[in-house]
């Protein structure tokens, strides 16, 4: 067992011993060649413009992707004591949505009447004259073919009610 461990130790020395290093001598031509070259400059650093602060002032301004509201300069209506939404009244399904997410989007006229589609609260609904939708009690009035008109009845801040109309236009398909 000794013997055989002395005999293959023995043949890997000889083995390094043989290697010759004549075969390197590509290499070794290769990196005197590349240490002989001119050395580059290196490029000094760029410099950048000092950073300067900003300061967003027009966050409480209006945001231009809303259209300009219109403030006239009138006096206040006051409310009436005739006027006033009917509180015993089963509430309808698209009263409970605001009247801005709703669009008129078509009309269908059959033998039963005439009836307007409007697309939101999740869907495309066919409203009627006298159905209501919105929050503020908004009641149908009339439909012609290209716009639905609502009268609303809202609080005039004292206690009161008013008769406000809306009126919900036509979207035109692109």
């Amino acid at each position: 067992m000794k013997s055989a461990r002395l005999i293959i130790g023995s043949l890997l020395l000889l083995g390094l011993t043989a290697c010759d290093s004549s075969g390197f001598s590509d290499l070794q031509a290769y990196m005197n060649e590349v240490r002989a070259r001119p050395k580059g400059d290196i490029e000094p650093v760029p410099t950048f413009p000092p950073y300067e602060a900003f300061t967003y002032s027009a966050a409480g301004l209006r945001s231009p992707f809303q259209p300009p509201i219109k403030i006239e300069l009138r006096q206040k209506q006051k409310g009436s004591a005739e006027i006033k939404p009917d509180e015993s009244r089963p509430k309808q399904f698209l009263e409970g949505f605001n009247i801005e997410q709703f669009e008129m989007v078509g009309l269908l006229a059959n033998d039963s009447g005439q009836f307007a589609l409007i697309s939101g609260a999740g869907g495309v609904h066919r409203v009627k004259i006298g159905e209501y939708l919105g929050r503020n009690y908004g009641r149908i009035v009339a439909i012609s073919d290209d716009r639905i008109e609502v009268v609303e009845i809202v609080p005039d801040g004292e206690g009161g009610w008013l008769e406000r109309p809306r009126t919900l236009t036509l979207k035109e398909s692109t």
